[in-house]
């Protein structure tokens, strides 16, 4: 991602946090527009990133913390991943991970590259605006493995999800390529006494749904 800031042009720029496919493997990466920021003005074209709708009512900590087989165990898999996704967009329109709950839901590994990606983020004086909308489901769950694990597919709708240039104001444009649905993928993992965790997450901006 890098945005230029030659004059007042800064559109030239292209913030990725996952265009052509992002796989981030043990990793993750992620509403209107902010007030009063003004439409872009320059051609250039910046990517959506992967994020979040609002969490339902979170599930008890012993709730989370108990897989459970067949349909139940498909409830509280899509609750911490909406959870998840909820917290990442948070991250990525503060460009920080500082004062989330991203890693309540993401293993060491998936967060920590996460944080880098919102640390290149803000270098180049971008944040996202606007919300992600999600279509998840559970498309495996194994609950007798050890740990149990299970995959999310998550259609995800980018139409109001905006990158931001924040020291101009300007939003800057998706590629044209770029549909406003994506697939993202999420490999979960309940390890023992901890509650069902993200340890990848693969964006692929790409592949329409």
């Amino acid at each position: 991602m890098v945005t230029d800031r030659q004059g007042h042009s800064r559109t030239d720029a292209t913030v990725r946090c996952g265009a052509a496919t992002l796989v981030l493997l043990l990793a993750g990466c992620a509403g209107g527009g902010a007030g009063g920021a003004s439409d872009a003005k320059p051609s250039g074209g910046v990517p959506s990133t992967t994020t979040a709708v609002a969490p339902e009512t979170a599930l008890s900590s012993a709730q989370l913390a108990t897989p459970a087989p067949g349909e139940a165990g498909h409830a509280e898999v899509l609750e911490v991943y909406r959870l998840m996704a909820a917290e990442y967009e948070k991250a990525y329109r503060a460009a920080s991970a500082e004062g989330t709950d991203l890693e309540r839901y993401m293993a060491p590994a998936a967060a920590g590259e996460v944080e880098k990606d919102l640390a290149r983020l803000a270098g180049q004086g971008a944040a996202m605006r606007g919300a992600l909308g999600h279509d998840p489901e559970v498309t495996a769950l194994a609950a007798a493995a050890q740990p149990p694990t299970a995959t999310v597919r998550d259609c995800v709708d980018a139409s109001g999800w905006q990158t931001l240039d924040t020291t101009t104001g300007w939003r800057i444009p998706r590629p044209d390529d770029q549909p406003s649905r994506y697939v993202a993928t999420a490999r979960m993992e309940h390890r023992p006494g901890e509650r069902w965790k993200a340890t990848a997450y693969t964006v692929d901006e790409k592949r329409s749904c």
